[in-house]
């Protein structure tokens, strides 16, 4: 607040609006949950589908002719069979729908959505043997929670516990550890039921059972929902734990050196770069015995539910920011986030109420993953999660990627020198909490990481209207092309724009085999759509190509119409990485060219 003080005029006031939003955003741990993500106008038929955020990549509304809601394997194999039967396409949706990506669109009007929304109870728990059973439509909340409750805890899981079993699986969803087996829920995954279609003499619908050393699993593992329904999963787990959490921020000058040994020296270690503050947040968490004193929770500030006004207010400084503030009042901003977070310790507390200091002690099922703001009953809208697409709150891309670890160095030195040449061009980053690096081990699933990696987790503005440039977008642009394509890093599957997903599945050496399951699973291709055939590398390009394509992500600009000339947003080489493409602004050029 004293660098407030010493500001004048509309900067001021923007940055005053941003800090009042961000004392609002901090006070609550549940509201209304989440909506539907599917909607359908009559009854069962006539339906849309979306993701949690309101919106996918290419904005455009997903149809369906119906959906239907199995509560029981039996029903789910009568839906899939209704639907081969019919020839009709099929996509699955979850519960909250977190993918930024199509996953869940069958295409067209004419296809099915299943939801596994019902699909949520726990099968079978054996402790002696540590496999719990579950059905894939059960939230990680609840997964963990299970698994608590019988002595037992799940190693690894992404930060937010909103996302469902199948989701996980069909994304790759981990958190971050090169111990053991590593940070990715499929790798601790011992046994899928899954749901396909079958010739009509069996039924138009079969249950396949996939267990340990079936070379099938390692397909299912990840799979994109291209297979079938996962209808139930069995997960081999290991006697519950406790752990040991500090957050230490220090400058980022031999970042890119640390990050090289930082996933060897801590078992769920992880770091949080602030690129303009030259900061890094390194995570310094490890396992303990379960006889340490301390009952801590991981109740994050950003997965709380917030009040709405509090979001609209953020909304409308972040809006009037990014049109006509200036870089500087844009950096001022952006240190607010990060002193706020680090002010509250990002949401941990020592017994779930007081945060006293680091350590945070806490059981694995309590600091693992958090997510309080889809708990709350129904408030009538007055709070909400930060997304919640009802309300005209942030809205923003979320970019991930993995570099190869054998890489990560030579990456990061990159991005240093290319943020070097224009620090304020990364106060965007900073003010959504900078970029989440997390350690991924190499997996055995054909569409896991091929190596060992560290995940690069970007979130970034993004405008309600389409094609509307955005402060410096080209040097997220560069950075994500240097990742993908001079570092030949992996996309995340359930982030990105679609221009990351060109290409992709060529860096992938399982693809084939992966291809060949789904051929025998799916020859109809009843659960593909166009779009997974494009990502797939079936047919046709993930890229859309028309003007302002790169604006939205749609593709990498070729030509200027790519990007917004009228705008003074033109197609250039990228500044440290020369291969790439972006749309850079460049005004006073445009002028004296008309002039």
């Amino acid at each position: 607040m004293v660098v407030m003080a010493d500001m004048q005029g509309p900067a001021a006031g923007a940055t005053t609006r941003v800090a009042v939003s961000l004392l609002l955003l901090i006070s609550l741990t549940g509201g209304s949950p989440p909506p539907d993500p599917v909607s359908c106008t009559r009854g069962t038929s006539d339906c849309t589908v979306t993701s949690t955020y309101g919106s996918f990549p290419d904005r455009t509304i997903c149809r369906a002719a119906n959906a239907t809601f199995p509560r029981t394997e039996q029903e789910l194999v009568a839906a899939v069979a209704s639907a081969a039967a019919a020839r009709r396409k099929v996509k699955v949706a979850t519960s909250h729908s977190h993918s930024f990506p199509k996953l869940a669109c069958p295409g067209g009007r004419d296809g099915t959505i299943i939801s596994t929304e019902r699909l949520n109870a726990t099968v079978r728990v054996d402790a002696a043997r540590r496999l719990l059973t579950v059905e894939s439509g059960m939230l990680l909340r609840d997964l963990v929670r299970v698994a608590a409750d019988n002595g037992l805890a799940l190693p690894h899981s992404p930060y937010w516990y909103g996302l469902t079993v199948g989701g996980m699986l069909a994304t790759g969803a981990h958190g971050s550890s090169l111990w053991g087996k590593g940070s990715a829920v499929h790798e601790y995954v011992v046994g899928i039921r899954i749901v396909t279609p079958a010739p009509a003499s069996q039924g138009f619908a079969v249950v396949r059972e996939l267990a340990a050393g079936d070379p099938d699993l390692d397909a299912a593992k990840v799979s994109l929902g291209v297979l079938g329904v996962i209808s139930q999963v069995t997960f081999e787990l290991q006697p519950q734990f406790k752990r040991s959490v500090t957050f230490v921020t220090r400058d980022d000058k031999d970042m890119a050196e640390k990050l090289a040994v930082w996933g060897d020296l801590h078992e769920f270690g992880d770091v949080a770069w602030l690129p303009r503050q030259g900061k890094a947040i390194y995570r310094e968490d490890d396992r303990v015995d379960v006889s340490t004193p301390g009952n801590g929770l991981n109740n994050y500030i950003g997965f709380r539910a917030q009040p709405t006004l509090g979001l609209l207010t953020a909304r409308k400084a972040e809006e009037r920011l990014e049109e006509n503030g200036t870089d500087v009042a844009r950096c001022l901003a952006a240190r607010l986030p990060a002193a706020t977070f680090e002010l509250q310790a990002y949401g941990f507390t020592n017994d779930g109420v007081f945060f006293t200091g680091y350590p945070v002690v806490g059981f694995q099922h309590r600091i693992q993953a958090s997510g309080t703001c889809i708990n709350g009953g129904d408030d009538g809208l007055l709070s909400a999660c930060t997304w919640d697409s009802r309300i005209r709150g942030p809205f923003f891309y979320q970019s991930g990627f993995s570099v190869a670890m054998s890489m990560v160095t030579a990456f990061v030195a990159d991005v240093q020198r290319l943020r070097d040449l224009n620090p304020r061009a990364f106060c965007g980053m900073d003010a959504k909490m900078g970029v989440l690096m997390r350690y991924v081990r190499r997996s055995s699933a054909y569409l896991g990481k091929a190596e060992d990696s560290l995940d690069f987790d970007v979130t970034y503005y993004r405008s309600y209207d389409e094609g509307v440039p955005r402060a410096h977008a080209d040097v997220y642009d560069e950075l994500e092309q240097m990742g993908l394509r001079k570092y030949g890093a992996l996309p995340h599957w359930g982030k990105n724009r679609n221009f990351a997903f060109d290409g992709a599945i060529a860096r992938y050496p399982g693809a084939a085999r992966f291809l060949e399951v789904k051929d025998r699973y799916d020859p109809d291709g009843i659960f593909s759509s166009e779009w997974s055939d494009q990502v797939l590398g079936i047919r046709g390009s993930p890229n859309i190509v028309g003007p302002r394509c790169a604006i939205e992500g749609l593709c990498v600009c070729s030509d200027d119409e790519h990007c917004a000339p009228e705008q003074g947003y033109f197609c250039r080489p990228g500044k440290v990485y020369t291969e790439a493409r972006v749309c850079v602004f460049e005004q006073r050029t445009r002028l004296v060219d008309e002039l």
